[in-house]
């Protein structure tokens, strides 16, 4: 049904023909995110196992953070990776830029998938685990920013919303995906089994995906020097003060997502490690919560082209800001399926809408021969600081204060932060997006 919405949404927007080509160009410039997100999402349902099998320590907890940090060791890369292949985007094409960081990341996610465990070939095991996320974080580094120039030049003016929304719907399709295969692997498979092989049988599941990936986006048109309608911001970033403000709020605003998305991805482990609730119900939790996760984010970007990119993301944010910490009580107070099911699959739902009408205000408001690489460092710098840091930090701060409540004052730090920098941000959408105005006109607002 979603995808029968979506596809007569675009149809509407840009006629059958066209259609056909924004569809192909949703496909090929998300699968890499699918990719990304479903290690991810694999990494951390599997965090406490693969801690087991890389690293010697005795203590669990010792083990689930060596296994966070390694985790964390791909983020140090991304904005190197954002730089090279953001840059290169922006001089050579997106196409040639995102089959390059696809290439490099499922070798990344293969070889993880394949390195022996600490027992069999001993110090060479965290140095090649270590290695492979340092890889996959240079490739990840260079994915966004790429790809989310390329859906919005691909788009028509008045379905860019839907069309860059898919980028974090791609995320969630990721979730999904790794979420059903961690219930199924928890559910046919013996615990012993599922420590020592499980996880690799999930990893190997992405990595598979590398020829079909490669194959798409290799016929992907360029959307480089396609013409398209004025963007906000025309001059260099360092000769323009609007543009600079846009980047500084909208770095603020990406590191509020980035902690409150990768802290309600850590769930699973929450659940299992400081809830002590079943395998299957974690996995389930996250299951039906990133499910939710698909439909919110393509809503949001369709508001987005109906409403103004504003307003979409200032009002949810707001309620995620309001509802975080009785959540969080009630799954800890409660630990009852209802409980993680309706807390978690409600701020997955708040939290996702804003995502489509962020990245398509910032990519529409930079010019396009820094986009792709500009967004990029943003997007990878804000994953750097704050997504390599997220799980760890929570972790400690469960440890530290015994409070199975901690993850919330996070979020509701980074939430507050946020919504300050929504608040500031222009209005970037087209006018005949906006309501109660006749849509005649495809010119973008100016800046204030």
């Amino acid at each position: 049904m979603a995808r029968q919405f979506t596809r007569k949404r675009l149809e509407r927007a840009v006629g059958p023909a066209d259609e056909r080509l924004t569809r192909r160009a949703v496909l090929g410039a998300t699968i890499g995110n699918i990719l990304e997100f479903y290690d991810f999402a694999t990494y951390s349902f599997f965090a406490i196992q693969i801690g087991q099998a890389f690293f010697p320590a005795t203590n669990q907890f010792a083990s689930l953070m060596l296994s966070l940090g390694t985790f964390g060791a791909g983020f140090v890369t991304r904005p190197i990776g954002a730089i090279v292949l953001g840059s290169y985007s922006d001089r050579a094409g997106r196409r040639p830029a995102m089959t390059a960081s696809f290439a490099l990341m499922s070798v990344a996610v293969l070889l993880l998938a394949i390195t022996p465990s600490y027992e069999t070939i001993g110090l060479a095991a965290p140095l090649l685990a270590i290695f492979s996320r340092l890889l996959q974080g240079f490739a990840l580094g260079g994915e966004v920013g790429p790809t989310t120039a390329y859906l919005m030049e691909a788009a028509p003016v008045k379905a860019r919303g839907l069309a860059v929304s898919f980028q974090p719907a791609s995320q969630q399709v990721a979730a999904t995906a790794g979420a059903l295969v961690g219930e199924i692997l928890s559910l046919t498979m013996t615990s012993e089994a599922l420590n020592a092989y499980g996880w690799r049988i999930a990893l190997l599941l992405g990595a598979a995906t590398l020829p079909f990936g490669l194959w798409l986006r290799s016929v992907l048109p360029e959307t480089l020097h396609r013409p398209e309608a004025p963007v906000l911001a025309t001059q260099p970033v360092r000769r323009s003060p609007a543009a600079r403000r846009i980047i500084s709020f909208g770095f603020v605003i990406l590191a509020s997502c980035t902690i409150n998305a990768y802290v309600t991805g850590y769930m699973t482990t929450y659940a299992l490690n400081t809830l002590h609730v079943s395998a299957p119900l974690a996995f389930g939790t996250t299951l039906i919560s990133s499910i939710a996760g698909i439909a919110a984010a393509l809503l949001g970007g369709l508001l987005a082209d109906r409403a103004g990119r504003r307003r979409i993301m200032i009002w949810p944010q707001a309620a995620a800001l309001l509802m975080t910490y009785p959540v969080f009580l009630w799954i800890a107070e409660s630990r009852s399926a209802l409980a993680l099911l309706g807390g978690l699959g409600a701020l997955t739902l708040i939290g996702t809408i804003p995502y489509g009408a962020f990245f398509v205000s910032m990519v529409e408001s930079l010019p396009r021969n820094i986009r792709g690489g500009a967004f990029a460092t943003i997007y990878a710098f804000a994953i750097a600081i704050f997504g390599g840091t997220a799980q760890p930090i929570v972790t400690w701060l469960i440890y530290l204060t015994g409070s199975a409540l901690a993850p919330a004052w996070y979020m509701l730090l980074a939430s507050a932060a946020g919504l300050f920098a929504m608040l500031m941000m222009p209005e970037t959408a087209p006018l005949n997006c906006m309501p109660n105005h006749r849509r005649t006109s495809t010119t973008p607002r100016p800046l204030p």
